[in-house]
């Protein structure tokens, strides 16, 4: 791929700034020491606008631009249900999730679970929350991103894996949450603007350079195969999409855990100013998640109209920058990618830090640890898991859409950690024993059900092991006690009272889906 010199300059200016910026919004006011809250949650001082910015820079990361962008190429835009559906999840947590987790003003999604259950199931949730962050997530984007690099520059997997972990590093460890979410508020706007140079040029190639709306008139003519939402049984791709078992199955339990159970993802409501700017946040947010499809699914579907000629489906994305982008301009579609790609990882090693500090360190190391200590075990743990998802990201090479990599192994562990959550907000009975089970049976179940009903699609594998576990919270509750927990969470009807632009917004978004649904059905 040629860049340009305005290229390098665009791209290496991008870097210097949002390094600078991280570290200049760290800073501390003269004779004030950095603390757990400072550093773990920003001085609860976060405005909707960034809360919803951050969200979606710290989820849009090369999992979904190189990752969806070939299952676009692969399945085509049925793969965006993950998008817009989100939307719809992100309503349901910021109007019955945020309001519990602020009210008990907690720090981490582990800590919740001590509060309503016990300390066992705090700390086996930091541990499962840990594995997955570190040997999944940092790995798989990580991954992902240097074979971007290696796609469009040319650089060594290696080289590329050890530059984005570095690149992080600058300033993230240092700067914690604060430097993550306003960069990342830089980032979100870099990589929606980045992405949607790559969409035009992509979509203006497939239209023979008569424009964005032509081209996709013509790439809708080209590949309508690739415009079912719900797949039918004989699709070749059903096992992946498994037509309405999507809308009505274990999507959900996957969208649930990651937007209302996820550290990472929840971090950034927990530093909210208030409940009203944290709702909103997740609001702005759900509208950015429409957008979404538009950057990272139709140019996959675009490649595949153009014959792309690719070893693999993950190429699609970076084979369309390169090819089609034009000089000037390589450079901020480039910056966008980088932009996902480490706003992503910044968030995942700062909510590693956190649940590791907080759930395991203070509680079992070092109960009457000072501020001090936990800002510098949370930094220690920040480069440790760095350093570990270094040491196995290229082992991922062989994967052909890493995309539903992802998606199927925290599938395996998502249904027990949203069954604990759901029975532990809202159903007063649910004991620490049930929530313990269904903790250490979500793995067994998710790995007997693959290796025994191999046909069948992850995602319904993953509402039945939901039911079967939710079954076993019941059972094994009602066994021991009929009564509420003394440890219930108490709630009240005014607690889920949400504002009017709020509410003008959810109803937005809800209208908006129904469109899409109806005219790609």
């Amino acid at each position: 791929m040629s860049f340009s010199v305005l290229d390098y300059v665009v791209f290496i200016t991008y870097i210097a700034f949002i390094v600078g910026l991280g570290l200049f919004v760290s800073r501390e006011k003269k004779g004030h020491k950095k603390n757990s809250s400072d550093y773990f949650l920003a001085s609860k001082s976060l405005p909707w606008w960034a809360i919803g910015a951050s969200l979606i820079a710290a989820n849009i990361s090369a999992e979904q631009y190189i990752g969806m962008s070939g299952s676009g190429f692969v399945i085509g835009l049925g793969i965006a249900t993950y998008e817009w559906t989100a939307a719809i999840t992100l309503i349901v947590v910021a109007k019955y999730f945020l309001p519990i987790f602020l009210k008990e003003g907690i720090y981490t999604m582990p800590q919740l679970l001590e509060i309503r259950y016990d300390s066992r199931v705090r700390t086996g949730l930091a541990v499962f929350w840990l594995m997955l962050y570190i040997f999944v997530n940092l790995t798989s984007v990580l991954y992902l991103g240097a074979l971007a690099l290696r796609t469009i520059m040319g650089v060594q997997l290696i080289w590329g894996i050890i530059g984005l972990a570095v690149f992080s590093a600058l300033y993230t460890i240092y700067g914690g949450l604060k430097a993550v979410a306003w960069t990342d508020v830089v980032q979100v706007f870099v990589l929606i603007a980045g992405g949607l140079v790559t969409t035009y040029f992509a979509l203006n190639a497939v239209g023979g350079g008569e424009g964005f709306l032509k081209g996709f008139s013509a790439l809708i003519q080209q590949a309508p195969e690739k415009f079912d939402m719900i797949l039918s049984p004989d699709n070749p791709n059903y096992k992946e999409l498994p037509g309405l078992g999507v809308l009505l199955g274990g999507m959900w339990m996957a969208h649930f855990f990651y937007w209302g159970c996820n550290q990472y993802i929840t971090q950034r409501a927990l530093a909210a100013k208030n409940i009203q700017e944290a709702q909103r946040g997740l609001m702005f947010g759900g509208y950015l998640k429409l957008l979404t499809p538009l950057i990272v699914v139709i140019p996959g579907i675009a490649a595949f109209a153009l014959n792309a000629p690719l070893d693999k489906a993950d190429e699609a994305y970076p084979w369309l920058l390169s090819t089609f982008v034009p000089a000037g301009l390589k450079g901020l579609a480039f910056a966008a990618l980088i932009a996902a790609i480490v706003s992503s990882l910044s968030s995942m090693v700062n909510s590693t830090a956190t649940i590791f500090s907080m759930d395991i360190y203070k509680p079992i190391f070092r109960k009457q640890a000072s501020e001090d200590e936990l800002v510098l075990s949370g930094r220690i743990a920040s480069a440790v898991a760095l350093l570990i998802a270094i040491s196995i990201a290229p082992s991922l090479n062989t994967l052909e859409q890493a995309f539903q990599y992802i998606q199927e192994y925290t599938g395996f562990i998502s249904p027990g950690i949203f069954a604990i959550f759901i029975f532990g907000l809202f159903w007063k009975k649910a004991t620490a024993n049930s929530a313990i089970w269904a903790a250490v049976l979500t793995i067994p179940l998710s790995l007997g059900i693959k290796f025994f009903i191999p046909a069948m699609p992850f995602l319904n594998r993953m509402g039945v092991v939901f039911l079967i576990l939710s079954a076993i919270v019941v059972i094994i509750t009602l066994l021991e006690s009929r009564e509420d927990s003394p440890k219930a969470i108490k709630v009240s009807k005014e607690l889920f009272h949400t504002d009017t632009v709020f509410n003008v917004g959810a109803i937005g978004i809800f209208t908006i889906l129904a469109v899409f649904y109806t005219i790609w059905w």
